[in-house]
């Protein structure tokens, strides 16, 4: 954190709210701490960070299974271990059909969005600081998931594999009658039906990505917020305790996430 008083705090807030974004019909960075979000701005920090958080996800689990043993485990085999279980146990509970994917996808959805979220421990000064210094950045954000883009293409995955597996396990005609019969199986009501299902399947994209960037936007905005607006050497009374308390959260918007996902694939799979 900077050790001067902030005698700016709007101009703090928005800088700490911009993205490191590239326009791609000129790719240049983006000077402006006006955060744009016409169709060709990619914000790159976002896409770096989740492929970063990613590939260091994969390689301790790939690490992990290389060395595997079946005697005494070491403290990280037996952490991933309880994950294994944790995830598998849930998976048991709330999916009934026989599916090689959602396994993995529930370990792969669980642990990514985990540590993105724990991006949010970061002091946020820290990095923004040193791309600043080192590489010359305006701007840097560290926290994928408090970027609606990430949230809203993770959810929108997940919405696909929904598509795939009620028209794969249903049939074209079993999903349209999915969509037209219920909850009144009158042919009246067919328009009312659809209308209806219709809002409520596009529904379930939209609220699983826009609850993760919500939750975790809110959470790096009361950083944010301590930071600018108090003086550095009071920000640890309040920083410390919301910290302990934004673990719950990081860990419950993972959590969150993964059982909206086996649950939404376990309806999709459901034959009737």
């Amino acid at each position: 954190m900077f050790l001067e008083p902030i005698s700016n705090p709007q101009k703090y807030i928005s800088h700490h709210l911009h993205h490191l974004q590239i326009d791609l019909s000129s790719f240049k960075i983006v000077q402006s701490e006006i955060v744009s979000s016409h169709f060709w701005i990619l914000n790159v920090d976002s896409i770096i960070f989740s492929f970063i958080l990613g590939c260091i996800f994969i390689s301790i689990f790939y690490i992990v299974a290389k060395k595997i043993t079946t005697g005494v485990p070491n403290k990280l085999q037996a952490c991933v271990e309880i994950i294994f279980d944790f995830i598998s146990s849930n998976i048991k509970g709330m999916f009934q059909s026989d599916n090689i994917l959602i396994a993995p996808l529930s370990l792969t959805i669980f642990i990514w969005v985990f540590l993105m979220n724990l991006m949010d421990l970061i002091p946020i000064d820290f990095l923004p600081l040193f791309f600043e210094t080192l590489f010359q950045l305006p701007a840097m954000r560290i926290v994928p998931s408090a970027d609606v883009n990430i949230t809203l293409s993770m959810s929108l995955a997940v919405f696909v594999l929904i598509l795939f597996y009620s028209i794969k396990i249903k049939g074209y005609i079993g999903f349209f009658k999915e969509l037209t019969l219920q909850p009144f199986n009158h042919p009246v009501f067919f328009i009312f039906n659809f209308l209806l299902e219709f809002i409520s399947l596009l529904s379930k994209p939209i609220s699983l990505g826009l609850r993760l960037f919500g939750n975790m936007y809110s959470g790096e905005m009361i950083f944010i917020l301590i930071a600018s607006l108090l003086p550095w050497w009071s920000q640890c009374f309040l920083n410390v305790p919301w910290a302990i308390f934004h673990v719950l959260i990081i860990f419950l918007q993972a959590f969150i996430f993964m059982v909206l996902t086996i649950v939404y694939l376990s309806i999709a799979s459901q034959s009737h």
